[in-house]
């Protein structure tokens, strides 16, 4: 069983982060895997705020299970996300976005909590044009039987097909399970992950500990059960990516120098800019610090 621990990382607020890991640096395409909060933002400060910051070769998919969050891209794309939605990005040749909590959510109170994932591009597809999307709650196919209840987020489940388009061949759900139900999983030629959001189900009898990561033997079926209490997972993978990829902050490549040029024209502030947005993150090595931001993935050139 390869089981994978989080690792917390304070980015203004405590986030935990499975991928990238030590041993293992994707599932399918996913490439970057955080679970953020749940946290509650003072009203009035600028706490969570992310600003301006660049990606390049990936694709950035948010999905909240509570509070909100306001995304501005250098597009022009303005879009608040809400619980159950899916916010997704594809920056292709270059994108720089921000993310902010709206200021209605600091006054209620209410804690904002979600899952903020990358998906590695198929090389073809790094240099393409920037891209954003989004799909509201009542978009998304949903599967519900005996205590089960699973939305499909990207992919195909349950002959329920996710109307969200990536251009890496991805699956992900968000699986909610009462006390005492179960849900099988065919065998599948896919690299599958789970990832525990709350709950201690168990996957063919072996434990799922809370907010941890199993990979899944392929090959073979799986029964995910909730035995004394509810259990909430997100079930995600996909076709592996060939080749290897090389990641640094927020950038993601197959060619280590098509990095060092993103970080060049970030360095001179070369990229798009968000509209309307004034501020912006240098990068980290410029603030003396090691290469890791908001929302980037720690330094690992090799392809684990």
């Amino acid at each position: 069983m390869e089981l994978i621990k989080p690792v917390t990382r304070d980015i203004g607020f405590p986030v935990r982060r499975l991928l990238p890991a030590a041993g293992r640096q994707r599932v399918g395409p996913f490439i970057f895997f955080d679970h953020m909060g749940p946290h509650r933002f003072p009203e009035g400060s600028h706490d969570g705020d992310v600003r301006p910051h660049p990606h390049i070769g990936l694709a950035t998919v948010t999905y909240l299970f509570s509070g909100a969050m306001m995304h501005r891209d250098s597009l022009g794309t303005v879009q608040r996300i809400e619980p159950g939605e899916i916010n997704l990005m594809s920056a292709g040749r270059g994108i720089v976005h921000s993310e902010r909590m709206p200021e209605d959510v600091r006054a209620s109170g209410v804690p904002v909590e979600g899952i903020q994932t990358w998906l590695a591009l198929p090389e073809a597809f790094e240099d393409d044009e920037p891209a954003f999307s989004h799909h509201p709650i009542d978009t998304l196919p949903v599967y519900q039987d005996r205590g089960v209840r699973a939305r499909v987020l990207l992919g195909e489940a349950f002959e329920l097909r996710s109307p969200v388009v990536t251009d890496s061949p991805a699956l992900y759900l968000d699986i909610e399970l009462e006390a005492g139900a179960s849900l099988p999983l065919p065998p599948s030629v896919l690299e599958r992950a789970i990832y525990v959001v709350s709950g201690e189900p168990r996957a063919s009898d072996e434990p799922l500990p809370t907010h941890h990561v199993m990979v899944l033997e392929s090959g073979r079926s799986w029964l995910l059960e909730a035995l004394d209490r509810p259990a909430r997972l997100m079930l995600f993978g996909g076709e592996p990516l060939p080749g290897r990829r090389h990641i640094h902050w927020n950038f993601v490549s197959s060619h280590p120098e098509r990095i060092e040029r993103a970080r060049e024209d970030w360095r001179h502030q070369r990229f798009a800019a968000v509209p309307d947005e004034h501020e912006w993150i240098p990068l980290p090595e410029d603030q003396g610090r090691e290469p890791l931001a908001p929302t980037g993935g720690e330094r690992i050139e090799e392809d684990n």
